[in-house]
């Protein structure tokens, strides 16, 4: 399962971004979608996650300004970013983790490669 991240940017502070993840394969369903952050010389931090019955966990830091959605029938999912500051700028990385096969069903996780969010302040 290939993962494709889009829509970083640079804004300013109070801005406005939307992130995109598309998922691409054959025979494979996703159950968690997740996104990821890793701001320069700190460790990579989950950001917010979606089940696949919908239920979320949002990053207390970020909790009421961003919201995590999925799109089931494209295997794709969102993060919508609001009110962004500088604290927030990072490279971030979507995540899935799904089963994947016909016959035989087998757990697996991938990683897009990252987009970049810059926030000035």
């Amino acid at each position: 399962v290939q993962l494709q991240a889009s829509g970083g940017g640079r804004v300013r502070a109070g801005g406005s971004l939307r992130l995109s993840c598309a998922a691409s394969g054959s025979r494979f369903r996703i159950t968690d979608m997740e996104w990821y952050r890793q701001a320069p010389g700190k460790q990579r931090e989950m950001v917010a996650t979606i089940t696949s019955g919908g239920s979320t966990n949002i990053l207390d830091s970020v909790r009421g300004r961003f919201t995590i959605s999925r799109a089931n029938a494209d295997n794709t999912w969102y993060l919508q970013m609001h009110d962004l500051k500088p604290e927030d700028r990072a490279v971030y990385y979507c995540e899935a983790q799904y089963i994947e096969g016909l016959d035989t069903l087998s757990a697996g996780r991938s990683w897009g490669q990252g987009t970049q969010v810059t926030v000035s302040s």
